[in-house]
């Protein structure tokens, strides 16, 4: 493929991309396939020859299509938003074409440079301390990380690194190997499992802290555990905040003793993060912050938690159902009262019937269905119509029930 005919099927990829997001409720939102469904429709090896880009694109209706979870369908109500753009699209497509590997300020000064500065556009966003940001001498900054469980592991690799040299610089005696085997890293019990499974990377003990009936974090339920585990010989280090936790979105509220953070400010991104090289992810925060401005973002945002509001009228209104947890952004979890295996069951029929897709989550030991508003294109009506059908499927297995 020369560059005049990349252009054209470049303009028709645009076009095919473009298409299936503004037809995309139109799709069947979940798949109806079995595991294993694709081997069947490929060939076992690679081409010998090279085929057509036609015969290519052929296939992607043919082949991942069918098997495709529409997680942009303003009928997807599970997980969380993946947030996506018309604007974030164009800069991948730029990041794919510059396609730097930017594991250092030499490898591509301008990787470096504009994920810093959007790091920081984002924590005066978020109103963080000046402390936290990078600026042009300052001892903060930040760094995109692949996923949010890679984000978790490295926030607890650095601490447990701070704490070791903490200790040896007035312990110099001790050893890392003991000091790791007292460290002890604390999280929210609704945390997710990625928190605990970084704990089990870095190899120190992971406790989990009991939440209120709000299913949050409790300053005074911290507290009480960090001096427990003081008194037992422990060397606390880390406790891990939610933000909003998977099951029902809940934020921790804790109110410790102040302390100060101190990072370093290093050249090379490559010592914030696992991999040594990066993509060049900043171009979609740089061309998505300055399209949709803050305002546009602040609107977004605000209207995903005006439909999640009105699902949660239409929820209290009726009322063989009941609220599970406070409403939080764009999360309602709800449920039919009684057992948890009616619960399962309507959830069940919900997702075999493909209209619309949910997941359940445990809270206080109830099966709990959670609908997240997580769609661009979600629209009250879509809200009307997510309702009237599981309404309806509710009623259907009320009247299985026996009298």
């Amino acid at each position: 493929m020369d560059a005049a005919e990349f252009r054209r099927r470049g303009k028709e990829m645009v076009d095919y991309v473009a298409d299936y997001l503004e037809n995309i409720e139109k799709r069947q939102v979940y798949p109806d396939v079995e595991p294993g469904y694709l081997r069947s429709l490929i060939p076992e090896e690679a081409p010998e020859e090279a085929e057509s880009y036609e015969d290519v694109v052929k296939d992607i209706e043919r082949v991942i299509m069918p098997g495709v979870t529409h997680w942009h369908s303003p009928y997807f109500y599970a997980y969380f938003p993946t947030a996506n753009s018309f604007p974030s699209l164009l800069a991948d497509m730029l990041c794919g074409a510059i396609g730097c590997i930017g594991f250092s300020w030499a490898a591509s000064p301008a990787c470096t440079e504009l994920e810093t500065v959007m790091l920081d556009w984002l924590g005066k966003m978020l109103k963080l301390p000046a402390d936290f940001l990078a600026g042009t001498e300052g001892r903060g900054g930040g760094v995109i990380q692949g996923t949010a469980s890679e984000a978790t592991l490295i926030a607890l690799l650095a601490a447990r690194s701070k704490i070791i040299k903490l200790i040896q610089a007035d312990h110099p005696d001790r050893s890392e190997t003991d000091i790791i085997s007292k460290l002890v890293a604390y999280s929210s019990d609704q945390a997710h499992s990625s928190v605990e499974r970084a704990g089990l990377i870095a190899g120190v003990k992971m406790k989990k802290i009991p939440t209120d009936n709000k299913f949050s974090v409790r300053g005074d339920a911290l507290q009480k555990v960090l001096e427990e585990d003081r008194a037992a010989g422990l060397i606390p280090f880390f406790f891990c905040a939610t933000l909003g936790t998977t099951p029902s979105c809940a934020f921790d509220l804790y109110l410790c003793e102040h302390s100060s953070y101190v990072i370093s400010h290093l050249i090379s991104l490559q010592h914030w993060q696992i991999p040594l090289g990066r993509r060049f992810r900043s171009l979609k925060m740089w061309f998505v912050f300055r399209m949709y401005g803050l305002k546009g973002l602040q609107a977004y945002i605000r209207k995903h938690v005006g439909l999640a509001k009105e699902f949660e009228s239409l929820v209290r209104a009726d009322q063989r159902f009941e609220i599970s947890a406070d409403v939080v952004l764009g999360l309602v979890c709800f449920r039919l009262k009684g057992s948890n295996e009616l619960n399962e069951t309507l959830l069940k029929r919900i997702n075999n019937a493909r209209n619309i897709h949910l997941v359940p989550c445990q809270l206080a030991g109830k099966f709990v269905l959670r609908f997240a508003v997580c769609a661009r294109t979600t629209e009250s009506r879509h809200i009307q119509e997510a309702w009237c059908h599981i309404s309806h499927l509710a009623s259907e297995l009320l009247q299985e029930l026996p009298h």
